[in-house]
């Protein structure tokens, strides 16, 4: 046998074998999909807003309605937020409204410019009967809606408390998205090539699964959720949108008069240079302000929840 024709056996056999592995991954992951849709429903209320459903956590009856908006990629905002909320419940109404394409919302086709976002959030707000003004939790990216929130509609923003959250000067500092690399994660995650990552690799991406702030109930939900919504489209829709909805919100003029209070990672500022700076410099426009510094990764809820629930319980009562 020549060598090119081994050479063509070998090459056709290995990508006949990978073809086999995708469609076995695709079976695997469409059946475990459909028995965890009957195992995890969602907890909260499904609303429908233009054509899609989406998700609204509610939970408490305190006097302040807390709104948890959730930072990009997230797979499962509800449960994401539980360490934070779930040391507030006792005291405010919180809820969590999970964007199309988090969590148990539906994947959309539909724009993701601020406004399209905040209307759709807003609407999902007023459907389950939750009522304003909010005092609006947002985590990462989710700054800029808040921010924007305050901009068009100050009356129904009470206050802004800050999850390491994003500014209009942030975007010139983060490093802009591979959208190859992005469409191959999205592709691999789809396909349900994620279910086989290593335990190691999956608690890196899922740091709750070691945290006694979930159930073990709440655990399995969590995992089943990462692999159902990580990178959906609606989120790779996001990041095309993330250069113009920072321009909107940096056009737009600082809410000076909403009181706000940013915890801000320092191991995000090592990561990304002059995140730190940005978020000061913003919050030296506002009237009535607080921070911290925290020496902890970019998701300052999981590990400084007992921290964040105390200052935060502390600095609403100074604005009530």
């Amino acid at each position: 046998m020549k060598p090119s024709m081994l050479v063509v056996i070998v090459v056709g056999a290995i990508v006949s074998l990978i073809i086999i592995l995708m469609i076995v991954a695709i079976i695997n992951h469409s059946i475990k999909m459909n028995r965890e849709r009957i195992a995890f429903p969602p907890p909260g209320e499904m609303v429908q807003i233009g054509g899609k459903t989406i998700h609204v956590y509610v939970e408490g009856d305190g006097e302040t309605t807390l709104v948890f908006l959730a930072g990009h990629g997230t797979s499962c905002p509800t449960l994401d937020f539980k360490p934070l909320w779930g040391r507030l419940v006792d005291q405010h109404r919180i809820v969590v409204v999970e964007k199309s394409g988090y969590g148990w919302s539906q994947v959309s086709e539909s724009p993701r410019d601020l406004e399209t976002i905040l209307e759709e959030t807003r609407k999902a707000l007023e459907i389950t009967g939750v009522k304003g003004p909010f005092v609006l939790v947002p985590h990462s990216m989710s700054g800029l809606e808040a921010i924007y929130w305050a901009q068009k509609y100050p009356d129904e923003v009470k206050a802004i408390i800050g999850l390491d959250p994003s500014v209009p000067e942030t975007y010139d500092l983060l490093p802009q998205p591979n959208d190859a690399q992005l469409g191959f994660l999205h592709f691999i995650s789809k396909i349900g090539l994620t279910r086989l990552m290593p335990e190691a690799e999956l608690s890196k991406n899922l740091p709750l699964m070691d945290s006694d702030d979930l159930s073990e109930e709440e655990k399995k939900k969590y995992k089943a959720m990462f692999f159902r919504s990580t990178l959906t489209k609606d989120m790779l829709r996001e990041v095309e949108y993330l250069e113009e909805n920072s321009r909107i919100v940096g056009k737009g003029e600082i809410p000076k008069n909403t009181p706000m209070y940013f915890f801000i990672s320092q191991q995000q500022d090592q990561m990304v240079k002059g995140w730190e700076d940005a978020l000061l410099s913003y919050l030296s426009n506002i009237n009535y302000k607080d921070f911290v510094k925290l020496d902890t990764g970019h998701y300052v809820h999981h590990e400084k929840a007992e921290l964040i629930a105390k200052e935060l319980k502390i600095f609403l009562s100074e604005i009530d």
